[in-house]
C-alpha cells in the first residue's frame, strides 16, 4: 500500500527535475504506481469513512442501558474498562470476557470524547528570560543508589530557570532550612547571576502558618535570604503541585537522566558520596544545562548581579555543655568531648553536619541527625569516665548508642551469655580498647572469637587487636679512644 509520505517524496523529487522512474523508484514504488499518483489527492484523502461494523457489537444488548449510566455517574473519569468489563460479567455471568475488554475501551474513549465530562486543561505560560527560577525538593533514593554496598537515602534539591532550563541539583538529607539555603545559594553562585523571582511551594523551611487565616507567610529567616538577593518570592497554593509546573517537571527530568545515566554506568554502587554527587551533576550538566546554552546566553543578558557574598547556610546554637558531656541542638542530643564540661560552646548546624567550636577553635564535626532520630552519644566521648564506673552502662540512657557496630551487639551478647553480672565490665573494657587504638582492629578481633564460637573476654579481645610489644633489648656501648686515630692524622703512627 502506497502512503501519503512515499507520495510526497515522489512529487518532491519530480518537482527537483527527476524523471517518474527515478522518482517513484527513490519513493519507493512502481512507474506504474508513479503514475497512478503523479497528481490528485493523496492516498489518506481517498479513503471513505467506514460506516459498517465487521462484526456483531458484543456489548449491543447492554451499551446504553448498563454501562452509559455508570459512564454518565462517573464525574471525574475515574472507571476503566476493566472495571466495567468485570460488572456486566457479575451481572451477565459467561456472556463477557477478557477479550472483549479493547474493544470496550474503544467504546468508552469515544464515548467520553462527545458525551463525556469537561476535563481539566492546563495553560501554557509565557517565561520571560531572568524573571524566574523554580526549585523543590525531590526525593531520589528510589533511584536505589548504593554507597559502598548501602543504600543511600537522600533527596535532591533542583532550581532551574524559567525561561532557559538551566539545572542545578545539589543534595539533601532532608527539608531543612539549611538545606534550602545552601541549595539556592549554590545555584545562584554556580549560575554568577540572580533572577527576580523564586518560585517555590510552602515548604516548611520557608514559611510558617498563620493561626487566624490559616494561611501561610515566609518565615523571618527565609525573608532576610531572599532580602540579601533581592528576590521576589512567589508561593503556590496548598496542595496543587501543578502550579509549580517548572519545578515539577524538572524533578522528574533529572531523576529519569540520572536513571537512565545510571543504567549506562552499568552499577549504581559508588566509592563515595561525593562520586554520585560528581557524577549526578555531570548528568545534569550534559541532559539539561548543553541543550539550554543558546537560551541561557539570551537570559544572562537579563539576570541581575550577584550580592558581594553569601549568606551562611548554617544555623547558629549556643548551648552549655551538661554534666552528662551532651548538648541540645533543635530539640535533639548530641555528645562532645567531656573537657568542655560546664563551657558554653558554639554549635553550627549545616544541612549534613554539625560543628562544634569553643572560642572560635574548631573541636568537633559530627553527622546531623535525621528524621526520628533524637539524640547521638559517640563512645569515645563518654568511654573514658564509664570505664570507671562501669556499672553505669546497664541502665545508662544512651546505652544503645554505645555498640558501634552490629558486631559489637553480638560481642556483648555473646559475653552476657558466657559471663553474667562480670559482662558489662568486660564490655566496657573493650570499648575503651576500641578507643584508645582502632575501631576497626577491635571489631576485626571481636569477628575472629565470634565465628570460633568460644567464650572469651577483654583479654582475649586485647590479645588480637593490640598484642604486646616485644620487648627491646638494651646494648651496652663502651667510650671509644680516639687517640689511635688523631696519632693517625698527625702522622705518628707506624
Amino acid at each position: 500500500m502506497v502512503t501519503d509520505e512515499q507520495v510526497r517524496l515522489m512529487r518532491r523529487r519530480i518537482m527537483e527535475k527527476s524523471t517518474l522512474v527515478a522518482a517513484a523508484a527513490a519513493a519507493g514504488m512502481s512507474e506504474r504506481s508513479g503514475r497512478k499518483w503523479k497528481r490528485g489527492p493523496l492516498p489518506k484523502e481517498t479513503k471513505k469513512p467506514r460506516d459498517w461494523r465487521t462484526r456483531p457489537d458484543p456489548f449491543a444488548t447492554v451499551w446504553q442501558s448498563e454501562v452509559v449510566p455508570l459512564l454518565e455517574a462517573d464525574e471525574h473519569r475515574v472507571l476503566e474498562a476493566g472495571t466495567i468489563l468485570g460488572e456486566l460479567d457479575r451481572r451477565h455471568p459467561g456472556e463477557y470476557a477478557e477479550p472483549q475488554r479493547r474493544t470496550l475501551q474503544r467504546r468508552i474513549r469515544d464515548w467520553r470524547a462527545v458525551h463525556g465530562p469537561e476535563r481539566e486543561i492546563f495553560f501554557e505560560q509565557e517565561h520571560i528570560p531572568g524573571r524566574e527560577a523554580a526549585f523543590d525538593f525531590t526525593h531520589a533514593t528510589e533511584l536505589d543508589v548504593t554507597i559502598v554496598g548501602q543504600l543511600f537515602e537522600h533527596l535532591f534539591f533542583v532550581l532551574t530557570l524559567s525561561f532557559s532550563g538551566w539545572t542545578w541539583i545539589a543534595l539533601a538529607f532532608g527539608e531543612t532550612f539549611e538545606a534550602l539555603v545552601a541549595g539556592l545559594q549554590g545555584a545562584l553562585w554556580e549560575l554568577g547571576a540572580v533572577p527576580a523571582v523564586a518560585r517555590h511551594d510552602n515548604l516548611s523551611a520557608a514559611t510558617h502558618e498563620l493561626k487566624e487565616s490559616a494561611g501561610r507567610k515566609l518565615t523571618k529567616r527565609w525573608a532576610a535570604v531572599l532580602d540579601h538577593y533581592d528576590l521576589k518570592s512567589t508561593r503556590i497554593n496548598a496542595g496543587e503541585a501543578h502550579e509549580n509546573g517548572v519545578a515539577e517537571k524538572s524533578n522528574g527530568d533529572v531523576k529519569k537522566a540520572i536513571a537512565q545515566a545510571l543504567v549506562l554506568r552499568g552499577s549504581r554502587d559508588f566509592g563515595s558520596v561525593d562520586d554520585y554527587v560528581a557524577f549526578a551533576r555531570d548528568v545534569v550538566d550534559r541532559s539539561c544545562n548543553q541543550p539550554a546554552a543558546k537560551k541561557l546566553a539570551i537570559e544572562r543578558e537579563k539576570l541581575r548581579p550577584l550580592p558581594f557574598a553569601p549568606v551562611p547556610s548554617y544555623t547558629t546554637y549556643y548551648p552549655t555543655v551538661r554534666r552528662w558531656s551532651t548538648v541540645r541542638v533543635n530539640g535533639r542530643v548530641y555528645s562532645v568531648p567531656s573537657r568542655l564540661l560546664g563551657h558554653e560552646v558554639e554549635v553550627r548546624q549545616h544541612a549534613d553536619v554539625l560543628e562544634v567550636l569553643y572560642r572560635d577553635q574548631l573541636i568537633e564535626t559530627m553527622p546531623r541527625l535525621r528524621g526520628s532520630a533524637d539524640h547521638r552519644v559517640d563512645y569515645r566521648h563518654v568511654i573514658w569516665s564509664l570505664v570507671r564506673k562501669p556499672g553505669a552502662f546497664a541502665r545508662y540512657k544512651y546505652r544503645e548508642d554505645l555498640f558501634p557496630s552490629l558486631v559489637f551487639r553480638r560481642a556483648y551478647d555473646a559475653l552476657c551469655a558466657s559471663r553474667g553480672d562480670r559482662a558489662d565490665v568486660e564490655y566496657v573494657r573493650v570499648l575503651h580498647l576500641a578507643a584508645s587504638t582502632l575501631e576497626c582492629d577491635v571489631e576485626s578481633a571481636l569477628t575472629q572469637l565470634l565465628e570460633r564460637a568460644e567464650s572469651f573476654d577483654y583479654a582475649s579481645v586485647k590479645a588480637i587487636a593490640a598484642p604486646r610489644t616485644a620487648a627491646v633489648p638494651v646494648l651496652s656501648v663502651g667510650e671509644v679512644d680516639l687517640r689511635p686515630y688523631d696519632a693517625l692524622l698527625s702522622g705518628g703512627a707506624r
